[in-house]
């Protein structure tokens, strides 16, 4: 695990931060004149966690976090930690026979991975796995689409999918994989115990070797005219179907 100085910005992500691991943050630069609640309860969580507090003009934010919407808040912080093949052992051995893992196979986009992440926290996945060459960066914007659960939820880069995938199943993990043209949909497959889920990009949808090492292929049926889900749209529903199988001990 290493950790990187970064910046982040927005009212919902340096607030979580602050929430979570105000040690991490060392500067917190706030809008000049700006004073209303949120903004009070952002200096109060610095000031209580120790943090240095700047107010800059807006030009000045716009510096340090060009082409973004900061909402008048960025915080310079050390970043979490980043975790790789060697903790992910640790991981899932921590989180004991009812892990469960999102893999996002080939997902570029910060605002996609930010939104997946948010998802995946949310529903109590254990851990987000992606390959390095193939995924966005923990970016400031992928961070604050996450709305601190980046901050949380253990963001696991690999060097070779298939292979991680197939130490995970020799673990006793099940592999399901979502597709559009497969038979079963996500309502038909049994998430219960230790269980894998991919998605893959949009358009282009998983690799080839990647589907090779499913256990299983779904689809979510569509209604309507639309052919797809955007791909965090797409991981909430499988994600809260696993849910609500696991909540209930399975179908």
């Amino acid at each position: 695990m290493k950790n990187s100085k970064e910046l982040i910005f927005g009212i919902h992500a340096v607030s979580a931060l602050l929430k979570r691991a105000p040690e991490q943050v060392k500067v917190l630069y706030l809008l000049k004149g700006r004073s209303d609640p949120k903004i009070d309860t952002l200096v109060d969580l610095a000031r209580q966690g120790g943090v240095t507090i700047e107010r800059v003009t807006r030009s000045g934010l716009d510096r340090l976090a060009p082409d973004q919407t900061h909402q008048g808040v960025v915080a310079h912080y050390v970043g979490g930690h980043s975790y790789n093949e060697d903790d992910l052992h640790r991981i899932v051995e921590k989180a004991g026979k009812d892990a469960w893992l999102l893999i996002l196979d080939g997902v570029e986009d910060p605002h996609n991975l930010g939104a997946c992440l948010r998802t995946a926290e949310a529903a109590g996945v254990t851990a987000v796995i992606a390959q390095k060459n193939r995924s966005a960066p923990l970016s400031a914007t992928a961070r604050k689409v996450a709305c601190g659960a980046a901050e949380t939820l253990p963001l696991v880069l690999v060097t070779n999918l298939s292979r991680t995938i197939e130490s995970l199943q020799q673990e006793g993990f099940w592999v399901t994989g979502l597709a559009g043209e497969a038979e079963k949909s996500v309502y038909e497959i049994d998430f219960s115990g230790r269980q894998i889920i991919i998605l893959g990009a949009e358009g282009t949808g998983m690799r080839r070797l990647t589907r090779e090492h499913c256990d299983f292929l779904a689809h979510i049926p569509m209604a309507g005219a639309v052919s797809s889900l955007n791909v965090s749209v797409a991981t909430g529903v499988c994600l809260f179907e696993a849910v609500r199988q696991r909540q209930l001990g399975g179908k």
